[in-house]
């Protein structure tokens, strides 16, 4: 199966094709299929050969190459959202709903408008649905989405100074926990693991793996060690470093060794 990887609005897909492949180069603008909606995405990577044994999970489907006409339909819908966001700002406080907007996309043909919203429970916006179908004569729907999605659809910079990896490359959200970060001997402070959207870090799961298995080959905080001066107890480990920190009874000060200078039992 012959794929393409593209960016339609703020998230990266990949875009399976229904009929004969077509050669795009990166940069290129095409017309996709997202979900029963015509959008138009930018290619990232030129068609290549799918070789996983499951199919992408987004249903994104290249539909033609994008012409002049597509790209200024792009723009005019680019302004439209500007103007839509504004009034629905504007319902909102009117109807004193407890929500926050946070995004308005139309899609390329013009035959729905969808409304991101986050918010911290249920929230009834029937009448608002009907005031915005009133004034946009167009189907109108709404979306509740989590902080993480909001990051996502708003942009931004890490504390790193690099674009938030949710709206630069991450297709799919994956499970970040605290453990993660024990298990890199990261400090346990949540102003430091926390990213823009006030969940912990994306990227706490990039290294996790490579610690997993670098410290199979390392003593267990506790386990008794033998090092060039005898025998002590580990307290803590350097992955990065390659090393161990031990204590020893009778006063002596802790010692931080090479990996390869301490014998444990595996």
């Amino acid at each position: 199966m012959d794929v393409m990887d593209v960016r339609v609005r703020e998230y990266r897909a990949i875009a399976r094709f229904k009929s004969d492949p077509v050669d795009l180069p990166a940069g290129a603008h095409c017309l996709v299929d997202v979900e029963d909606d015509r959008e138009l995405a930018t290619v990232l990577r030129p068609r290549y050969e799918w070789t996983e044994d499951l199919p992408p999970e987004l249903g994104v489907f290249f539909v033609r190459p994008a012409e002049d006409a597509d790209l200024a339909q792009f723009y005019q819908n680019r302004q439209k959202e500007r103007e839509a966001f504004v009034l629905a700002l504007q319902k909102i406080k009117d109807r004193e709903l407890p929500m926050i907007l946070v995004a308005v996309e139309q899609t390329l043909d013009g035959k729905k408008i969808r409304f991101y919203f986050t918010a911290d429970g249920r929230i009834d916006f029937r009448d608002l649905v009907r005031d915005l179908a009133h004034i946009f004569r167009t189907r109108i729907e709404m979306r509740q989405i989590g902080v993480r999605d909001r990051s996502r659809k708003v942009g931004g910079f890490g504390p790193c100074g690099e674009q938030l990896c949710c709206n630069r490359f991450i297709s799919t959200f994956d499970p970040i926990t605290i453990k993660m970060a024990k298990e890199q001997n990261l400090a346990l402070n949540p102003s430091k693991l926390s990213g823009v959207c006030g969940r912990l870090k994306c990227c706490l799961a990039y290294e996790v793996d490579t610690y997993r298995v670098c410290r199979k080959n390392f003593p267990n905080p506790n386990q008794e060690v033998t090092t060039p001066i005898g025998s002590g107890v580990v307290i803590e480990q350097n992955v990065i470093k390659g090393t161990v920190t031990t204590r020893y009874e009778g006063g002596q000060a802790p010692r931080e060794w090479p990996i390869e200078d301490i014998n444990f039992r595996q």
